[in-house]
């Protein structure tokens, strides 16, 4: 008989549950299941878990959704979603330190009401630090790296790492030094010294600009193709005709063209098959190859 992957999971003090919907998590609402899904209780249960499960139970991880298109067949494995013991963040002068599962607009406030200024650009990064860590997240001219000091992640085998600046090996929209199988679980930045209320107006206007330019209330993954160089990709799109181009229930955004929409119950297929579509209409156009910003998981 075929050793199932609940068979295979060691005890742990979080939660465990099996047939997971993550369409109920992503900003898409849309997707397939996790075969399990795991809310670690706390780094060291996550630590516990990792060290002791079976080298061939595949493991991945998933923050807020807010980037990532789950394919209408699931992720099979182990599906980790960090809790709320993650999501603690505290300032220490010029520092922050945040947890994994923090949102990056509350570390972007958190630093405002500490007068450290610098992280203004995460209230306008949609998902967790996690996510922001892995993608060297920015927007508006500033990105994660800016104000990087330490990451503290955990490894397959449950050991606890520290990754300097020089070990993320920063680059656009990427940390080339964070393999796919670490975990972050924390992360510490530093800014500069500034005036709370400066601080705050400076992020209600980046807050209203990104209100005001893209399609944030709708059923969105962020921006869905890295800007190529010399380039923006959302020029690029428009210049292509595909404003307002329809797969399905999946469309371009008429807002701004680099934002892919489920206008209602589309399935991740039709999300994915658009964004080749226009892909391909800018390749035609263009010449230029896009990339996708957006991370495609599971099975199709």
């Amino acid at each position: 008989m075929m050793t199932r992957p609940c068979d295979m999971l060691p005890p742990v003090r979080g939660s465990l549950t099996m047939g997971a919907a993550l369409k109920d998590l992503v900003w898409f609402r849309a997707g397939g299941p996790a075969e399990i899904l795991y809310r670690p209780a706390d780094a060291d249960d996550l630590a516990s878990f990792l060290a002791a499960k079976p080298a061939e139970l595949r493991v991945s991880v998933i923050g807020v959704g807010s980037n990532l298109l789950v394919r209408d067949g699931g992720i099979p494995g182990v599906v980790v979603r960090l809790s709320s013991a993650f999501g603690k963040i505290e300032t220490d002068g010029l520092r922050v330190r945040a947890g994994a599962a923090a949102l990056d607009g509350a570390v972007a406030r958190a630093a405002a009401d500490a007068g450290i200024a610098g992280l203004e650009f995460l209230r306008g990064v949609p998902g967790t630090i996690g996510g922001a860590l892995k993608m060297n997240a920015g927007c508006y001219g500033s990105e994660v790296k800016d104000v990087f000091v330490e990451a503290v992640a955990i490894d397959e085998k449950g050991n606890k790492i520290r990754l300097s600046s020089a070990d993320m090996d920063f680059a656009y929209r990427k940390a080339q030094g964070a393999r796919d199988g670490l975990i972050f679980i924390e992360a510490m930045f530093e800014g500069r010294q500034d005036d709370p209320a400066s601080i705050r107006a400076r992020m209600e206007e980046l807050s209203a600009n990104r209100e005001a330019s893209q399609p944030i209330k709708s059923k969105t993954g962020g921006s869905t193709f890295k800007n190529p160089p010399g380039h923006k990709a959302w020029q690029l799109v428009d210049q292509a005709g595909c404003r307002g181009l329809m797969i399905g229930g999946a469309q371009v955004s008429e807002k701004h063209t680099n934002f892919l929409i489920n206008t209602g119950e589309a399935t991740a297929a039709d999300l994915e098959a658009l964004g080749e579509e226009v892909r391909k209409r800018v390749k035609e156009k263009s010449g230029v190859t896009l990339e996708w910003e957006i991370k495609r998981v599971g099975i199709a």
